[in-house]
């Protein structure tokens, strides 16, 4: 791990276009700002471990074909009948 000492309005840059900005610190922790291209994604750890946890638990869900079959039929939008 890389440790960098900075002070308020001082930042680091990474990968070349993710630029990590000290806003301010407090006894209760450092105030960052994030500039980003839209398609990186940035999240909070927690956040981040929280989709992990969902993405993984979402392929191992394993759904009888009968029952992806249910499914399917039910998620369809039903036709209007015809007068």
């Amino acid at each position: 791990m890389l440790v960098i000492t900075r002070k308020p309005d001082q930042s680091i840059v990474i990968g070349g276009e993710v630029e990590v900005i000290v806003l301010g610190i407090t006894k209760e922790g450092v105030r960052l700002g994030i500039k980003a291209p839209r398609s990186v994604q940035v999240h909070r750890r927690e956040v981040f471990e929280a989709i992990a946890a969902e993405n993984k638990a979402a392929t191992e869900a394993r759904i009888p074909v009968q029952d992806a079959a249910a499914l399917l039929r039910a998620a369809q939008v039903r036709k209007p009948r015809a007068r």
